[in-house]
């Protein structure tokens, strides 16, 4: 059986989007694309707070799994400017993930669903329980 989950400030993602922002499968959690489009409608323009901002929400949503980071298996990262970001992007993921890492993939996108987002993630994630 499957279970939406969401942090407080993504509850109204079903709603609005049409979209959980988790899907509780029991072993496995698969977690909607996370970008830094604020709960207040905007996107922080600078690209290194956006891309703390994309870790502290999907954090957020990890948590009101009763998760962490830790237990994230699979991350997709999706970048718009890829090169000219990737520097950035790879030494804050280093403040947030850490070893054994999870199994992940960057791609390169010309564009993502609100303006001026540069990034997006997407990650599986397993209870501790189950590995």
């Amino acid at each position: 059986m499957k279970r939406i989950v969401s942090a407080p400030e993504f509850a109204h993602y079903p709603d609005d989007w049409h979209l959980s922002p988790v899907v509780d499968t029991g072993e496995f959690l698969f977690f909607s694309g996370q970008t830094g489009f604020h709960p207040g409608g905007f996107v922080d323009p600078d690209p290194e707070r956006q891309f703390r901002d994309v870790f502290k929400f999907l954090k957020a949503n990890l948590a009101a799994a009763n998760l962490s980071l830790a237990d994230v298996v699979e991350m997709t990262s999706y970048h718009v400017d890829m090169q000219q970001h990737m520097q950035t992007f790879l030494r804050i993921k280093d403040e947030y993930i850490f070893a054994p890492y999870p199994a992940w993939t960057a791609i390169g996108v010309s564009g993502l669903m609100t303006e001026g987002t540069l990034l997006e993630i997407r990650v599986i994630a397993q209870r501790r329980s189950a590995k």
